[in-house]
């Protein structure tokens, strides 16, 4: 049975109708600026890395199973779930990480060659460097580590903006995770995102939002982040994010050279890692950039050297956001119903044209 174009973009416009009033979260909702009352996070102490990557390759390794941030479905399954707005049953782990191997000069696919945060890589460490770079944790002749990764804030900015609630914060642990089913690929949440950390897949058939998730899936199995799990120093652990932020200020107000056992993977670890103190620049960041996040950092040197952001307001973000938002969905309806006239003024001047040109002499 055929269908008319007039019929066609009638469903359109009707359709557009019910996805705005049942498929879209609501935007006079406002988000909490509250931390979840058990909140994790992640406490990364940038004089305790020694650079090693582990954290990147179990994080590639433990999030390419199914439900985690970087499982990719097949196609076709992918699609429906897409058009029926619901999870797939499908179990099969993936082949492989999706691991980088090309666009960089003497790779022949034998290592991960991952230069930046990508739709294939959802945690980074970089490296900083000046002059003779002698001294770790220096600033000049010296070098210095940074993790980047998504940094699970309080009142996350990515998830005020999403237009389809493809973004959604934990209301019990925090988490910020994506739903890729609900996503419209408008990319809202790479603007929106203050510290420009999620990444899409601009190199996908289907491409989709990737960002770190915490490893949403092993903490409901009872276990918690692969990068602080397989990290060999302890310059990334998990925890409480009350408890971290306790922990990272401890370290902070310490006089350096103290020797310290700092924890190994967890905060409540018993194995430790007995190191001098190091002397801290700045400041804890993450506890009051937008609005405090659930992932929080110390370092030796200055983070603007390290890349970060020093402009970042204290304040939550998202307040900022839902004057615009608020119209979002009327954008949507507007357009739908736009297309809808549009059509019907043009097929009303074809059928007149039609119609005169049927009058012979």
């Amino acid at each position: 049975m055929s269908i008319s174009r007039r019929k066609f973009l009638k469903g359109v416009a009707a359709g557009s109708g019910l996805v705005l009033a049942a498929g879209v979260p609501s935007v006079e909702a406002r988000m909490s600026k509250e931390l979840p009352p058990e909140a994790v996070g992640l406490l990364y102490d940038a004089t305790l890395c020694i650079g090693c990557k582990s954290c990147m390759v179990n994080c590639k390794t433990h999030n390419s199973v199914p439900g985690g941030a970087l499982y990719k479905e097949g196609l076709v399954p992918s699609v429906a779930d897409s058009l029926q707005c619901k999870f797939t049953e499908k179990k099969e782990t993936m082949a492989s990480p999706p691991y980088e191997t090309e666009g960089v000069k003497g790779n022949d696919g034998i290592w991960d060659a991952s230069q930046d945060l990508s739709g294939k890589t959802l945690s980074i460490i970089k490296a900083y460097r000046n002059g003779t770079a002698e001294k770790k944790d220096t600033a000049i002749n010296g070098y210095a580590f940074v993790k980047q990764q998504c940094m699970h804030c309080i009142t996350p900015a990515c998830a005020s903006v999403c237009p389809a609630g493809a973004f959604t914060k934990d209301p019990k642990n925090g988490v910020v995770y994506y739903e890729a089913y609900r996503c419209i690929g408008c990319r809202y949440c790479q603007i929106a995102c203050p510290f420009n950390l999620p990444r899409y897949e601009w190199d996908a058939l289907w491409p989709e939002v990737r960002k770190c998730q915490m490893c949403r899936h092993r903490i409901k199995e009872g276990k918690y982040s692969a990068c602080a799990e397989f990290c060999p120093t302890g310059a990334t652990i998990f925890g409480k994010v009350t408890d971290l932020r306790e922990e990272a200020k401890k370290r902070f107000a310490m006089k350096p050279g103290t020797m310290y056992d700092f924890p190994i993977q967890t905060l409540d670890s018993k194995e430790t890692n007995p190191q001098a103190v190091a002397a801290y620049a700045d400041k804890v960041y993450g506890l009051t950039e937008a609005g405090g996040t659930q992932n929080i950092m110390l370092s030796g040197i200055s983070f603007e050297l390290l890349g970060l952001n020093k402009d970042i307001p204290n304040g939550a973000l998202p307040d900022l956001t839902w004057a615009y938002i608020a119209k979002v969905p009327w954008v949507f309806l507007g357009v739908a119903l736009g297309g809808t006239t549009l059509y019907a003024i043009t097929h009303r001047k074809d059928k007149n044209g039609k119609e005169k040109g049927d009058i012979h002499d």
